[in-house]
C-alpha cells in the first residue's frame, strides 16, 4: 500500500500516517521528519532547509523531491510507504508522479483529512511545537489552501482521491480510512 496523506496544518496528519504505518507494517516518509533530521544532523549545509521552516514556507521542490528519491530507494519501502508533508502543490504531484514512474512505483490513494480552518489553528497551537507560533500556523494554512486544495482536484481527477472527515476522534479517523481502504480495494 502506498499512501499519500493530506490536509492542513492540525489535521491529523501525523497521528493518522502512524497509525496506517502500524495498521500495514510500512513505513512513514515525513518531509517534515527529513528536513527537521538534515537540520539537526547537518547534513548537506549547501542545501539546508532551516530558512524555509522557521518561517514556515515550503522547501524548494528540488530539495525535497531529492530527499523523497534517497528515501523511496531504501529497501524497507519494497512493501508501499505512507507519505506525509509532500505533495503540497499541483507540479509537486506531478512530480511525485513521474518520480514513482521512474522507481517503479504506483501510488494507490491519496487521503485528505478534511477539517475547519478553525479547528486547524487550535489543534496546531496547542501542540507546543517550535514552528507552531501563531504566525507560523497562520501562514501553513494559507499556503494550504493557495496551493495544496489544488492537488486535491489533481487527485481527483486521476481517481485517486479518498475524503476522510478529520474532526472526529483518532480512531472515529481511523475506522473510516481503513473502510474506505478496503472497500476501494475490492473494487479494483
Amino acid at each position: 500500500m502506498r499512501l499519500v496523506i493530506l490536509g492542513g496544518s492540525g489535521s491529523g496528519k501525523s497521528t493518522q500516517a502512524q497509525r496506517l504505518c502500524r495498521q500495514f507494517d510500512i513505513p512513514l516518509i515525513s518531509t517534515g521528519k527529513i528536513l527537521w533530521e538534515v537540520i539537526a544532523n547537518h547534513i548537506d549545509p549547501s542545501r539546508h532547509p532551516q530558512p524555509y521552516v522557521k518561517t514556515g514556507e515550503l522547501a524548494p521542490n528540488e530539495m525535497i523531491i531529492e530527499f523523497i528519491r534517497s528515501r523511496l530507494t531504501q529497501p524497507d519501502v519494497n512493501g508501499g510507504w505512507v507519505l506525509d508533508g509532500y505533495p503540497r502543490a499541483v507540479f509537486q504531484a506531478e512530480e511525485l508522479d513521474f518520480l514513482l514512474d521512474d522507481l517503479g512505483q504506483k501510488l494507490d490513494w491519496a487521503l485528505y483529512l478534511q477539517v475547519p480552518q478553525a479547528v486547524m489553528v487550535t489543534r496546531s497551537l496547542g501542540r507546543f511545537l517550535p514552528d507552531d507560533q501563531p504566525e507560523i500556523v497562520q501562514r501553513r494554512i494559507e499556503l494550504f489552501y493557495d496551493r495544496t486544495v489544488p492537488v486535491l482536484e489533481y487527485y481527483d481527477h486521476h481517481r485517486r482521491l479518498l475524503t476522510i472527515n478529520g474532526d472526529q476522534y483518532p480512531e472515529m479517523v481511523q475506522q473510516n480510512i481503513m473502510t474506505l481502504l478496503c472497500g476501494h480495494k475490492k473494487v479494483q
